[in-house]
C-alpha cells in the first residue's frame, strides 16, 4: 500500500512555491511601476511582463527540484532548505536576467524590478514553507498524511525506534504492528505486538506504507518472506544494519573488478569535490573576514597588549591526519595558565574540583577564574577566535569541522582518528549545538556526526547558526 501523503505534499509545494514567485514579482512590479514616481526604463504593460514571467517561471521550479527541494530529506531539514532556497532563488532571478539580456524585447520595465523580484520572493518562499509545514505537522494531529509503519525486530534499535516514531503528532509515523517481544515495547504497551511477521500480516492486511527491519532472521526464508511482502505490496523496505557505526558517511555501491557489486564505505563524507568546494570556500570567506575584521583585531591587539601583557595565545591542537599546528587566539586567561590544561591551571591555584565541573559542563565554567574580566567579553562575543582565520587562510584549519583539541584532550578518546580525518574547525556542530551543559563525550559524538554526514549545505547551516549565537550573546566556549 504505497503511501500518497509524501506526493500530495510535494505537489502542494510546487504549487504553492510557483504562486509565492508569481506573488514576489507582482509586487516586485508594483513597487517599481506602480507606487515609485521613478521614471521606467521600458514601459511595459503589467500583461505582458506577467506573461514573459509566467513562461520562465516552471524552468525556476524546475530549477528547485534539481536542488532538491522537493525531496523529503531536504524539506525536513529547516536549515538545509533554507540554504537551498536561497540558492535556488539566486539562481532563478540569474536566469531571467540571462534571458532578458538576450532578449530583443525587455522583459523588465526598471533594472529594479529583478531585485525586488529577488528579495519579496525568497521572503514569500520561507513564510509559505514555514506555514505549509505548520499545516502538515498539525494535520498529524488528526491522522492525516501518517505513514504507517511495521517494525520488525528483537532489539534495543527496535525498542529506541518505537521511543522515536510514538508519538505520530512529532514524528509523522503511526506504528501499527511490532514484530519482537515484549521489552521492546518499553512503556509503551499499547502497540500491537506480534510474534511472527506472518502473524502480523495478517491483522495488518494492506495498511502498511513502510517496514523497517532491525535484524536479520538466522532463518534466511523469514528474511525472504518480508522482503517480498514488500515488494509486492509496494511497501517501502529499510533494513537498519546491526553494526550502525559501519555504514555512516560516505557510501557507494560500486562493481569490483568490474563485476562484484561491493559497498564501499569511507571514514568521512568529505571526500573528492568536497574537499576542493570546501578549501575555495574557506579560502574566500576567510580573506573576506580579515579585510572586515582587520580594525577591530588591532583595537583589540592594543586593549590585550595595555591589559595583560600579551597578545596572542598560542597553543598546539590537532587537525587532520593528526597534524600538529599552531593556533592563534587573542589572549583571554592569565599568561601565568598559558600552556597549561585545565586540570593543571585548576591544581595550580588550588582547586582541582573545578576541572571536574569544567568538564562535566562541557569544557566550560559561567566564572572561569582563568579569564581575565576583558578576555571575558573577547569569549562572549567571540571576538577571541579571530586570528584563527590566519589559521583557515594557511589551510590548517577549516571555518567549520571539529573543535582543534590539544594532544592531551584528544588522546583518550577511542574514536579520535575519525575525528581526524577532516581538518578541525573554527567552528562546529558541537559549539552550535544550543546546549551548554553536553560533556566532553557528548560534544566528540557531534564531531563525529559531523565527520560522518558532511554537506556543504551542513556548513552553510553551521555558519549561520554560529551568527545566530553570536548575536545572542552565547559566544564560544
Amino acid at each position: 500500500m504505497k503511501n500518497n501523503a509524501s506526493l500530495i505534499y510535494n505537489i502542494c509545494l510546487v504549487i504553492g512555491d510557483f504562486l509565492a514567485l508569481v506573488a514576489a514579482f507582482i509586487g516586485a512590479f508594483v513597487l517599481r511601476v506602480s507606487i515609485s514616481n521613478v521614471p521606467i526604463s521600458h514601459p511595459i504593460t503589467a500583461r505582458t511582463y506577467l506573461g514573459y514571467f509566467l513562461i520562465v517561471l516552471p524552468f525556476w521550479i524546475l530549477i528547485f527540484g534539481l536542488l532538491g527541494l522537493y525531496s523529503q530529506h531536504i524539506y525536513e531539514k529547516r536549515f538545509t532548505e533554507l540554504g537551498r532556497l536561497f540558492i535556488g532563488s539566486f539562481t532563478g532571478l540569474l536566469l531571467i536576467v540571462f534571458i532578458d539580456f538576450l532578449s530583443k524585447t525587455p522583459i523588465f520595465p526598471a533594472k529594479l524590478v529583478p531585485v525586488y523580484g529577488f528579495g519579496l520572493g525568497f521572503a514569500f518562499l520561507v513564510i509559505f514553507r514555514n506555514v505549509a509545514r505548520l499545516i502538515r505537522t498539525e494535520l498529524f494531529s488528526y491522522n492525516v498524511g501518517l505513514n504507517n509503519v511495521i517494525l520488525v525486530g528483537n532489539n534495543p534499535t527496535t525498542a529506541g525506534l518505537v521511543n522515536l516514531l510514538v508519538d505520530s503528532k512529532v514524528s509523522g509515523y503511526r506504528i501499527i504492528g511490532v514484530v519482537g517481544d515484549e521489552p521492546v515495547l518499553g512503556e509503551h504497551t499499547a502497540l500491537p505486538l506480534y510474534d511472527s511477521f506472518e502473524l502480523a500480516r495478517q491483522h495488518i492486511k494492506y495498511m502498511a506504507h513502510t517496514i523497517i527491519q532491525t535484524e536479520l532472521y538466522a532463518d534466511e526464508n523469514k528474511n525472504q518472506e518480508i522482503l517480498e511482502y514488500a515488494q509486492t505490496q509496494h511497501v517501502a523496505y529499510r533494513f537498519v544494519p546491526g553494526n550502525t557505526e559501519l555504514f555512516v558517511g560516505n557510501i557507494d555501491v560500486e562493481l569490483f573488478q568490474g563485476s562484484v557489486p561491493v559497498i564501499a564505505v569511507n571514514q568521512t563524507a568529505l571526500i573528492g569535490w568536497g574537499r576542493i568546494v570546501k578549501r575555495l570556500f574557506d579560502t574566500a570567506m576567510a580573506l573576506i573576514l580579515l579585510l572586515l575584521a582587520s580594525p577591530f583585531m588591532v583595537i583589540i591587539a592594543i586593549i590585550n597588549k595595555l591589559t595583560c601583557g600579551a597578545v596572542f595565545f598560542r597553543q598546539d591542537r590537532l587537525t587532520r591526519y593528526d597534524k600538529v599546528f599552531r593556533v592563534y587566539k587573542f589572549q583571554t586567561q592569565l599568561v601565568r595558565y598559558n600552556g597549561t590544561t585545565p586540570e593543571e591551571a585548576f591544581a595550580m591555584m588550588g582547586k582541582p574540583e573545578l576541572a571536574i565541573d569544567y568538564r562535566a559542563n562541557g569544557d566550560y565554567l559561567p566564572n572561569d577564574p582563568r579569564v581575565t574580566t576583558f578576555g571575558a567579553f573577547l569569549r562572549r562575543t567571540s571576538l577571541d577566535e579571530l586570528p584563527q582565520l590566519f589559521n583557515v587562510l594557511r589551510g590548517q584549519i577549516s571555518l567549520v569541522g571539529p573543535r582543534a583539541l590539544i594532544p592531551e584532550e584528544l588522546s583518550v578518546y577511542k574514536k579520535k582518528h575519525t575525528i581526524l580525518s577532516v581538518k578541525s574547525g573554527l567552528t562546529g556542530l558541537a559549539q552550535v549545538s544550543g546546549r551548554r551543559d553536553i560533556s566532553f563525550d557528548e560534544r566528540r559524538k557531534l564531531d563525529i556526526y559531523y565527520v560522518q554526514n558532511w554537506s556543504f549545505w551542513l556548513d552553510i547551516s553551521i555558519l549561520l547558526k554560529t551568527i545566530r549565537a553570536v548575536i545572542d550573546g552565547n559566544g564560544a566556549k
